[in-house]
């Protein structure tokens, strides 16, 4: 029989394998089908995590890769740095400025090195020419930084301004207690760094005062734009999360906070602001500089707990307390370094009961049309936003400053905001620091963990921001906005810490509210008299004959106000005329004849006058000797009874004592305020010392006809004026108001 065929396909020839070749002759199969997996598998993954389950299926990958390694420290182990290396060991400064340079010195390093008081540090890296020089200048250069042995001179890159952390160290070393963090081409404005800033903040240099500040009312606010309180409202900073350019509204109103731990203060800069690669190329009409300006009389403005600000290196006053928050980040790219460190000591400084504050221009920075890529801030924009949540709802059991900076720091590498290089670079600073004999503050209790305080009508401030020229998108804005608004704040800046007490004579249930919107937008706060108490409307009962023995209670009330105001419903107030007037001294109109006068005690009606001259004497004859010396020296020529009309008068924060004693020694005698107020005045000063800014009020005891010529806006004050219960009355008043103040139109 035949033999069986076999099928071809089974019929391969035998050959032994060689898998290098084999592989060689099938590698393209091999690519296509690899390529053909991966195409799959990314097709798989998108499906299994859409848009929003992209981050969750990142941090899956993410949690899979080593955790950070924790470094541990023996603080107490932690040896002494001394400068051995420098001809400099031996000197010491309180107040330093360092900057980092990368070329030779630029005018504004010049000039600034000159600033009286502060020693100028520049830390050069491998592109400053090694020649530098600049005298009066300390001039760190690479070799003289790495002799200084400092630990953290491992981590920094060569060619960085991120150098300047050695600076910082050597200036600490040689005995900094303030240290000015500017670059090189910001010229500190009238060359004085104490007029800007707050230098001292203790001692009898410190200017003891309260701050404006953020209203903490909204808890979901983390972030704010500063350069809108300034003026500004179309730029924004760097390191502003994009999400937030949009929020372009001023305050609804601030707060206070006393002075004396803003330990991180940023200034703003005018000509080029620390502005994005976005804001930069978008609002660019052409290749010019930009040459902005901010507000320089908007007050400085604070930060509460909670809330945050972008905190650059090239404008920013560090005091002591806040000196380990001048670390740079090393593992971020350089745009991002410093704004990273910026919102890593704020969270910090709330630890030790610090905070900071914003603080009107400072320095004037040229811009010299150097672009650079959005990929330098890649760190920023990618991360900030998340980055400023975290901060904000992160807490630490840790018991001392430094072990929780290092803990912050391990958390900010595991969540992947800085690499863990920066975690190692932390635990080398703060090393660094206790070997220079820096001393950790001591630790406070956290604000935020604390129920917060209701914000009454009586704790809120107000504070509308100038609309300054700007730009946007390219096109330049011409002439100053809302001039009106710019005089609203001018008024508010003089008169914020005024407190008025307003006697009202008619009915006050439609006029009680309208004199307060009338001078509550430029005053501390109206308070409202009347014989008539009101609880309703928060007017206070008051005889107004006996007037002045109801206004010291309000002196303990409002204890840090600049003056009190007394104004009755029949005088109208022309504010605006009132910013030459000084609030340190009496205003009274004792230069207006009808007002102040004497009356012979021989009139037909002279009974009256003759008890209320015999009571007048008696106060006199009971006052200490500087009251009653005073008194009549002052009261020599007078024949017969002094009288003052005191339809307005104002009494300065430094006589409310004064004034109280006087009240006091009247006790139960019923002396008319006509006769008081003009005795008070008279023994608290001298009347050559009283402000004339009344002097020139339009006044009449008795309006005939034609009210309306009466009133003119450029008097300090009109009287007499007559407000009844009728809101017609009220709205002409405005209107003719709206003269010496044009944004009382809004009101009606």
């Amino acid at each position: 029989p035949k033999p069986r065929k076999t099928g071809r396909l089974f019929s391969i020839p035998h050959k032994d394998l060689d898998f290098s070749a084999w592989f060689s002759e099938n590698s393209y199969k091999i690519l296509a089908i690899l390529f053909l997996l991966t195409a799959v598998a990314g097709l798989f993954f998108r499906w299994n995590y859409p848009a929003g389950g992209d981050a969750a299926a990142l941090a899956c990958l993410q949690s899979a890769q080593p955790k950070p390694k924790f470094p541990h420290v023996n603080w107490k182990s932690v040896q002494r740095i001394v400068d051995k290396s420098t001809p400099f060991s031996s000197f010491r400064s309180e107040k330093w400025i360092v900057v980092s340079v990368a070329d030779y010195a630029s005018d504004s390093l010049k000039t600034m090195a000159k600033i009286k008081g502060w020693q100028l540090l520049a830390v050069g890296n491998s592109r400053t020419p090694k020649d530098w020089t600049l005298k009066g200048a300390i001039f760190l250069s690479l070799e003289m930084q790495a002799e200084l042995g400092f630990r953290v001179t491992d981590f920094l890159p060569y060619d960085s301004y991120i150098r300047k952390t050695v600076g910082y160290l050597f200036a600490i070393q040689h005995g900094a207690q303030k240290i000015y963090d500017v670059d090189d081409r910001g010229d500190v404005i009238d060359n004085d760094i104490a007029k800007h800033f707050d230098i001292e903040l203790v001692g009898e240099a410190a200017r003891q005062e309260t701050l404006l500040q953020y209203s903490h009312e909204n808890p979901n606010r983390t972030v704010v734009n500063p350069y809108i309180h300034f003026g500004q409202r179309s730029v924004w900073p760097r390191g502003l999360p994009l999400e937030n350019v949009g929020h372009i509204g001023h305050e609804e109103f601030y707060t206070e906070v006393f002075g004396g731990k803003q330990f991180i203060q940023q200034g703003i800069s005018n000509g080029l602001p620390d502005v994005d690669s976005v804001f930069y190329f978008s609002r660019k009409a052409a290749l010019e500089g930009f040459d902005i300006s901010f507000d320089d009389r908007a007050p400085k403005v604070a930060l509460p707990q909670g809330t945050m600000v972008p905190i650059n290196s090239l404008n920013t006053l560090f005091h002591s307390p806040a000196f380990w928050g001048l670390m740079l980040p090393v593992s971020v790219s350089s745009m991002a370094s410093d704004i990273l460190r910026g919102y890593w000591a704020q969270r910090i400084l709330w630890e030790i009961g610090g905070f900071v504050a914003v603080y009107p221009p400072t320095i004037h920075r040229y811009d010299r049309i150097e672009a650079y890529p959005f990929s330098e801030e890649k760190d920023l924009h990618v991360s900030v936003g998340r980055l400023i949540k975290f901060l904000v709802e992160w807490r630490s059991n840790q018991h001392r400053l430094f072990e929780k900076i290092l803990e912050l720091s391990y958390v900010m590498a595991e969540e992947k905001f800085w690499g863990e290089r920066d975690l190692h670079f932390t635990a080398a600073w703060l090393q660094d620091l206790l070997a220079v004999g820096y001393n950790q503050p001591r630790l406070m209790s956290l604000e935020l963990d604390r129920p917060r305080a209701m914000i009454g009508h009586g704790d809120r401030r107000e504070f509308i921001p100038r609309k300054l020229p700007s730009v946007h998108l390219g096109v330049e804005e011409v002439g100053t906005v809302n001039y009106e608004i710019g005089n609203l704040i001018r008024w508010r800046k003089s008169f914020g810490n005024v407190v008025v007490v307003m006697f009202c004579s008619g009915p006050v249930e439609r006029t009680a509210l309208e004199w307060r919107l009338l001078y509550g937008r430029i005053f501390k706060t109206v308070i409202m008299l009347s014989e008539n108490k009101d609880q309703d409307l928060a007017v206070e009962d008051a005889e107004v004959d006996y007037i002045y023995k109801y206004l010291t209670k309000f002196f303990d009330r409002y204890n840090s106000a600049d003056g009190f105001l007394f104004l009755r419903d029949n005088t109208v107030l022309n504010y605006w005329n009132l910013l030459s007037a000084d609030l340190s001294k009496l205003w009274i109109t004792n230069k207006v004849s009808k007002s102040w006068y004497t009356v012979p005690t021989t009139t037909s009606d002279s009974d009256w006058f003759s008890k209320q001259l015999e009571m007048v004497k008696k106060v006199v004859a009971t006052m200490p000797a500087h009251f009653q010396v005073r008194y009549n020296e002052n009261a020599k020529d007078d024949k017969g009874l002094l009288l003052c009309n005191s339809e307005v008068f104002y009494v300065p924060r430094r006589l409310v004592p004064d004034l109280v004693d006087l009240v006091n020694l009247i006790g139960d005698l019923q002396v008319h305020h006509k006769a008081a107020i003009p005795m008070f005045f008279l023994s608290m000063d001298d009347p050559r010392n009283f402000d004339p800014v009344l002097d020139s009020m339009r006044y009449e005891e008795k309006l005939q006809s034609n009210w309306t010529c009466f009133y003119s806006a450029d008097a300090p004050a009109v009287h007499p004026w007559n407000v009844s219960s009728s809101e017609k009355d009220f709205i002409g008043l405005v209107r003719l108001m709206a003269a010496g103040d044009p944004l009382l139109m809004e009101l009606v």
